[in-house]
């Protein structure tokens, strides 16, 4: 199996969130066993040399491969959660995504200083959410090792957000 072969399990969903946007679903690629595997297989590939603690997955698509990344890797797993969904303390930053804007939180013990944090989620589109974790992880100490996506949508340049941090995406458009 390839990247073709994932990407072919890819849903389009058309005006999702809003007129306009066409939504990239990697839920049938998550219920396929195969896809399932080879995509966790290639994210591990990649991140395991990279040697992290910890890895940090955003709401809520990113909580699916990146505790099972963490599983696989024998490291710990930290959610980047939507406010008011963390019960402790928390440190949170606003940012700006395709059709708005959005805040995320993680809990502010969650990254230990000089931890290193592996941040990961479903879809690197303006980069502003992952850009947004990885300095709320550098605020807490954490010492950002890579940035992995099952998706990249190119055309809307998001990897400029991350200069400076190595990143990952399995598929492209």
């Amino acid at each position: 199996m390839g990247v073709d072969d994932l990407k072919a399990k890819i849903r389009d969903v058309p005006d999702f969130p809003e007129p306009g946007i066409v939504f990239k679903d990697i839920m049938p690629l998550l219920a396929d066993p195969s896809s399932l595997s080879e995509s966790l297989d290639l994210l591990a590939e990649w991140v395991q040399p990279r040697k992290p603690d910890v890895i940090l997955g955003a709401e809520a698509r990113g909580f699916i491969l990146g505790a099972a990344l963490a599983y696989k890797l024998g490291c710990g797993f930290v959610a980047a959660r939507r406010p008011g969904k963390l019960p402790w303390k928390t440190v949170s930053a606003t940012y700006a995504l395709e059709y708005g804007e959005n805040s995320l939180e993680l809990h502010a013990d969650a990254i230990a200083d000089g931890q290193r944090v592996l941040v990961h989620d479903d879809v690197l589109a303006t980069g502003g959410t992952a850009r947004a974790i990885c300095d709320l992880a550098a605020q807490l100490g954490g010492e950002i090792v890579g940035v992995a996506f099952v998706i990249e949508l190119d055309f809307l340049e998001g990897r400029k957000q991350l200069e400076g941090y190595y990143a990952y995406s399995l598929i492209h458009y």
